[in-house]
């Protein structure tokens, strides 16, 4: 088969393309797969970041290009006998197989009306991150979707967990992105305030890493968070590579996660985090989970298991007080982490790919 993928946000390299472009690695092996997008260089890029094998995959010119009218679109997509369609809440109109992937609900699309429902008709299969997305969808599209988990790592390259080796670290990885109406999306700001009421309550000797991806024009409002952290012992690491990303996990302790802190998410289910590939990768390196009770967080972390969940700001300072306090409780709840999250592996990712598409 030919397959043509395409993710709207290959610009920014997150958590969606990962999933996007490990799909397009695991086709390859059978397949010849190729990636929408305008700029060649991507596939390098991608590959030094996620640690994926893309050599088997070809860049093509990206036919889902706003200068791209209808009609060529729909001609040129008939070349592939599939395309997997990373959606933002946009609906192509091809002249093949299409499979859809939403990576959030997308409350707002117009599933009544005449053309989207023509395209709505014409999708072959839909699929889901997780089951907090898939309930929203398949209520908002009729259809029942597919739920494929995010992929984490590959069992041979399990990461080991030397808890000796790490440090007084809490740890939080996300890209930076504001809503339409103001707010960041990972929630930045308000983990930082978190951190500074905690340390100004006692807790010494502890740092706080916030690892964030962004583009040139969020530049200015990381730069605001830099000057938001005055004299405390906060880190802002930029843009960093898989490797250094890597050995960020290893070293650091509690990993915290606050999507949706703060929002209506009964009006605004798309601004809970919608899975939580983060969450997982830090759990398989031993880290203690001390994430937000909403969205797909609530599938990945079992409460004083493998983590601990919270609803607001003073939950999330006295679980994590809990676990600075308490050795016995960190190892029991690290290891245990490390086993929950070995359920979500790239191996099993790859293989229900493969079986989606044959």
């Amino acid at each position: 088969m030919r397959i043509g993928i395409y993710s709207p946000y290959l610009d920014i390299l997150g958590g969606g393309e990962k999933y996007m472009l490990t799909a397009a690695s695991a086709l390859s092996t059978k397949h010849d797969v190729a990636l929408f997008w305008n700029q060649e260089e991507v596939l390098s890029k991608a590959q030094e970041k996620f640690n994926i094998d893309l050599s088997r995959v070809n860049v093509v010119s990206n036919i889902f290009s706003e200068d791209v009218s209808t009609q060529k679109r729909f001609l040129q997509s008939k070349k592939f006998d599939a395309i997997f369609f990373l959606s933002d809440g946009s609906l192509p109109l091809v002249g093949t197989d299409l499979c859809v992937h939403f990576q959030f609900p997308v409350e707002w699309v117009d599933t009544k009306g005449f053309v989207n429902s023509l395209k709505i008709r014409r999708i072959k299969k839909i699929v889901c991150n997780s089951n907090y997305t898939k309930e929203h969808i398949d209520k908002k599209f009729n259809r029942e979707s597919i739920v494929l988990y995010p992929p984490t790592y590959f069992k041979s390259k399990m990461p080991k967990v030397d808890l000796s080796q790490k440090q007084n670290i809490i740890l939080n990885v996300g890209r930076y992105a504001r809503f339409p109406n103001g707010g960041s999306v990972k929630k930045q700001e308000f983990m930082i305030e978190a951190f500074k009421s905690m340390y100004d309550k006692g807790l010494l000797g502890w740092q706080l890493y916030l690892v964030i991806s962004f583009t040139q024009k969020e530049g200015e409002f990381v730069q605001s968070l830099k000057k938001s952290i005055g004299k405390y012992p906060i880190k802002i690491m930029e843009n960093v590579s898989y490797k250094d990303l890597l050995e960020q996990y290893k070293k650091s302790k509690i990993y915290w996660h606050a999507a949706g802190v703060g929002e209506d998410l009964s009006v605004h289910p798309e601004r809970a985090e919608h899975f939580g590939i983060t969450t997982v990768e830090a759990m398989l390196n031993g880290l203690v989970p001390i994430v937000i009770e909403a969205g797909g967080q609530k599938e990945i972390v079992e409460e004083a298991e493998s983590g601990f969940l919270w609803t607001n700001d003073i939950e999330l300072i006295e679980k994590t007080f809990m676990v600075t306090n308490d050795q016995k409780l960190f190892t029991r709840i690290s290891q245990n982490a490390s086993k929950k999250a070995q359920q979500f592996s790239t191996d099993s990712f790859c293989q229900k790919v493969l079986n989606i598409f044959s």
